[in-house]
């Protein structure tokens, strides 16, 4: 997750307005007010820790990111919040949290099943006693990469009001050994040249998904389906999970 394309501040600093403010993020906040301490990794600008210590939220809150850029937006809005440089490889915590979250399909991130392992291992060592982990993926099934494509271009405007055109393009036949590879591509009237920025996403099946958990000592406490926690069916767009610690002896609910 440390190669991103917004460790360039200037894309950095468009982060939030590609990623407004959504149905997502009114289903993380929620689960934020009723926690005493929040770990978000990945946490980008922190638009979700920002919001909540806005709202008054006393306890501790601290995001993490690999991406030094991202950081500088999120520590500009709300200098009293824990901003951390870094990730999972190079932080740990002891059942210091009562929520960690993963927003924004950060999950999807994770390529490689060390990646995956590594970052449920600290979540639960990070997580109290009774301490939830709530996470979302594309649901494969919803088949989302087949709409990036460029002709279905978005338009951003700068701080300075120039237009930034934004697009995403799919290398090769799609989804292969459950990974897509793609680019993202930005490009302004006053640039010399468009940035184009390679990325691979992973999208697991909840069967693979729930062994990983399950391996990590996490047992599976709701799944939904939409932001609404409608049903995770074939073709619904998410798989929002919530997870505990699981306790000696349990299984994974399904």
């Amino acid at each position: 997750m440390v190669d991103h394309v917004f460790a360039d501040l200037s894309l950095a600093a468009l982060y939030d307005s590609l990623n407004p403010w959504g149905p997502g993020d009114d289903f993380y906040l929620a689960l934020v007010r009723e926690a005493g301490s929040v770990l978000d990794i990945g946490c980008g600008t922190g638009q979700l820790l920002r919001r909540a210590r806005d709202e008054g939220h006393r306890g501790r809150l601290m995001g993490l990111d690999p991406t030094a850029a991202m950081l500088v937006q999120a520590r500009r809005a709300r200098p009293d919040v824990e901003w951390v440089l870094g990730d999972v490889r190079v932080r740990q915590w002891r059942e210091e949290f009562d929520l960690v979250v993963m927003t924004g399909h950060a999950f999807q991130e994770l390529v490689s099943d060390e990646e995956i392992r590594h970052c449920l291992r600290a979540v639960r060592a990070a997580l109290r006693e009774g301490g939830r982990f709530v996470f979302e993926t594309r649901n494969p099934g919803a088949r989302a990469w087949e709409r990036w494509t460029p002709d279905r271009v978005r338009e951003i405007t700068t701080a300075d009001g120039a237009p930034v055109r934004v697009w995403h393009e799919v290398q090769g036949d799609g989804l292969r050994r459950d990974r897509v590879h793609f680019t993202e591509t930005y490009a302004g009237p006053h640039w010399p040249a468009p940035r184009t920025h390679h990325s691979v996403l992973r999208f697991l099946d909840t069967g693979t998904l729930d062994g990983f958990l399950a391996e990590a000592g996490l047992t599976v406490a709701e799944r939904y389906g939409d932001w609404e926690r409608g049903p995770l069916t074939r073709t619904a767009p998410e798989v929002i999970t919530v997870a505990h610690r699981a306790q000696p002896g349990s299984g994974v609910k399904r």
